[in-house]
């Protein structure tokens, strides 16, 4: 089958449904190991890997566009090799261009390697010609993306005075989220998030359950293939 990039409005269920293909189909999902794989072809070590995707960007504000503050967003150690011919590990801090290179370095390794799903992470822009891959948006209601962060471990722990204060705080969530995800496409690569050009489906939990969302996509993936 095809590489699967999903792309997901926080709260729409678009990880569940990842979860799932993989367990239907026996893909993997990109996670660290596949990071850890590019970081080794790209001369860094394993001991701290960089995924510097949606979920932990943060939105950029007034100052830092206006000065152009290039903060650290990781560390991750590099080998080097001493005048006696010792090879050591020394770290070094990585800006964002360089921990987003590190991210396209894995997604192009995952694709090589194949029969995986991409959560985020912008696959959707780095594949977009490649014609082994689909791509898919996971959409819901903001009314079910709320009662679905409210209910998720997230926010489990949280004590809340009552039932509207609960569901301020999931919306805020959410706008947070989506927000750093429109930002992160927008800012990196130019695109607008939810533009439907970018996808070949787009799938709506408002209407489909997880399980007969994740069958739909895997269906289409077989066709694609």
């Amino acid at each position: 089958m095809a590489v699967i990039t999903v792309s997901r409005q926080f709260g729409s269920g678009g990880d569940e449904i990842s979860e799932m293909i993989c367990r239907t189909t026996g893909y993997h999902l990109f996670d660290k190991n596949i990071l850890a794989k590019a970081a080794f072809e790209s001369g860094l070590t394993d001991q701290e890997i960089v995924d510097y995707c949606e979920d932990n960007y943060r939105v950029k504000n007034f100052f830092d566009r206006l000065f152009g503050t290039a903060r650290p967003v990781g560390t991750v150690h590099v080998w080097k090799e001493t005048t006696e011919g010792v090879r050591i590990s020394e770290e070094l801090k990585l800006n964002e261009e360089q921990s987003l290179n590190c991210v396209r370095k894995a997604i192009d390794t995952a694709h090589r390697l194949g029969n995986i799903v991409i959560v985020g992470r912008g696959g959707q822009v780095l594949l977009q010609d490649e014609p082994d891959v689909i791509h898919v948006r996971v959409i819901a209601p903001l009314e079910e993306r709320i009662i679905r962060v409210r209910n998720s471990p997230q926010m489990a722990n949280r004590t809340f005075n009552d039932s509207v204060e609960a569901r301020r705080a999931a919306q805020l969530l959410i706008e947070k989220n989506d927000a750093a995800s429109a930002d992160y496409l927008r800012r990196f690569y130019g695109v607008d998030w939810s533009s439907p050009q970018l996808y070949h489906l787009i799938i709506n939990t408002g209407k489909l359950s997880i399980d007969k969302a994740a069958n739909v996509i895997i269906e289409a993936a077989r066709l694609l293939q």
